[in-house]
């Protein structure tokens, strides 16, 4: 005889609802479970049963022409066992972001760190540096000695650099700046501007939040 286990009070409709309910709008478990017609432990059960299945899944190919965009996001996590103090003075964890740079889509996330990581080791210790392998990958002045394309800087007794330096890093930051845009948008979502999931909470809904975005993107 198979045991099902118990059967949930709410259709999956009603599951996913409040799990993107709750990452856009950051209630607390005991506001947001009444809207739900169940407890404030049924809407945690969801949460954290549902919330992980909803994640991106990082794209495993890429095109030999795709140029990516990466850079780090920090997202104040109350967790402080997952998170450290960062550059904001709050308790954080630090993501890196990759998106395809024609589409704007979210290919990767990488696995979060605390929030005083710096990007140079985030990127390689957080999987994301694996994930793309030897796709160009765009990022800012912060990736210093890690094989990404970054911007020219002067050298040492330069007073400026040449004009065609110059016009290359206008170019860079033009583009670099989509990634920008995309955290704007993902921040909407108001979990990742105060996050109180424990462990792998936020992880599963930084996935979550970027598949969604990608959803909205892609129509």
């Amino acid at each position: 005889m198979v045991h099902r286990g118990r059967q949930w009070s709410l259709p999956l409709e009603d599951r996913v609802l409040l799990v993107t309910a709750y990452w856009r709008t950051n209630l607390t478990l005991r506001q947001l479970a009444p809207l739900f017609g169940v407890s404030k432990s049924t809407a945690g059960r969801v949460i954290n049963h549902l919330g992980p299945l909803l994640a991106l899944q990082p794209r495993k190919r890429f095109a030999k022409d795709t140029v990516l965009i990466v850079d780090g996001t920090l997202i104040p996590t109350r967790d402080h066992s997952v998170a450290e103090r960062s550059k904001n003075y709050r308790y954080s964890t630090n993501h890196q972001v990759v998106i395809d740079a024609d589409t704007r889509l979210v290919v990767v996330v990488g696995k979060p760190l605390a929030g005083n990581r710096n990007d140079c080791k985030a990127w390689e210790e957080s999987g994301a540096k694996a994930a793309v392998g030897t796709t160009v990958t765009i990022a800012d002045g912060g990736y210093p000695g890690t094989g990404l394309v970054i911007p020219h800087r002067r050298q040492r007794g330069q007073s400026e650099l040449p004009a065609w330096k110059e016009e290359h890093n206008k170019s860079h930051k033009q583009v670099r700046a989509r990634i920008e845009h995309v955290f704007a948008r993902m921040k909407t979502w108001k979990i990742l501007r105060d996050c109180r999931l424990k462990g792998d909470g936020v992880h599963h809904a930084m996935l979550g939040i970027a598949r969604l975005h990608n959803l909205a993107l892609a129509g």
